[in-house]
């Protein structure tokens, strides 16, 4: 998202701009039931309505992970990771997408009823024009572009080291990596500590990351 994309919430003070920027030490609570929230892991929810990552107790996120609670205004964010590492995309692949830097990440809003693409940069989560062929040309690359859930997931991309790596990872980890850049990005390539804190984010990930059940990777 830019600073100020067509149909983006972009008030300072809620929504996804929770993860992009330093915020003063203060006791988590859920956002649904203001409950203490002592895990530092403790679950999301996506409020759909005001495109929003929402702070949530386990009890609330429970209650609302069923199907049709709440009349799909809130999703639970799940945890699952998978991977696809015979995926066909290369340096030509990213190319064709018009991305700047070398992490992206994809994710169907509902709210605006299409795939978005965003990417990492130091004004926060910048937004870049995604047309019906080149997310078809992803689907194609990819069988975890249809794998998404919407909003709650998102097809995680890298470009590295002549390869792109591809994964399907939560949506609320990638706004976690738009506020670690953020915070630590330094001068024109983001500088060493931004450098070391992608490949330790990246790490942790791939290690999270499986294989779907019968994929041919």
């Amino acid at each position: 998202m830019s600073a100020s994309p067509p149909g983006v919430d972009t008030r300072p003070r809620r929504g996804l701009f929770r993860f992009t920027g330093p915020r003063p030490p203060r006791e988590e609570r859920c956002e649904l039931c203001s409950a203490a929230l002592a895990d530092p892991g403790h679950r999301h929810l996506v409020d759909t309505e005001n495109r929003a990552l929402v702070c949530a107790c386990g009890p609330c996120a429970q209650l609302l992970d069923r199907p049709g609670a709440s009349g799909g205004r809130f999703r639970t964010v799940p945890g699952r990771y998978l991977d696809d590492p015979g995926n066909g995309l290369d340096d030509g692949a990213w190319d064709r997408l018009s991305i700047p830097v070398g992490v992206a990440f994809f994710f169907h809003n509902s709210a605006l009823d299409r795939p978005v693409a965003l990417y990492p940069s130091p004004a926060g989560a910048t937004e870049s024009e995604l047309d019906p062929e080149t997310w078809q040309f992803l689907t194609e690359a990819t069988p975890l572009a249809g794998l998404l859930e919407p909003d709650v997931e998102a097809l995680l991309l890298r470009r590295h080291e002549g390869r792109v790596e591809c994964r399907l990872v939560p949506v609320d980890i990638c706004y976690e990596l738009v506020g670690r850049m953020r915070l630590r990005w330094q001068g024109f390539d983001g500088g060493a500590e931004a450098r070391a804190d992608l490949e330790e984010f990246f790490a942790h990930v791939r290690a999270r990351a499986r294989v779907p059940r019968g994929s041919a990777s």
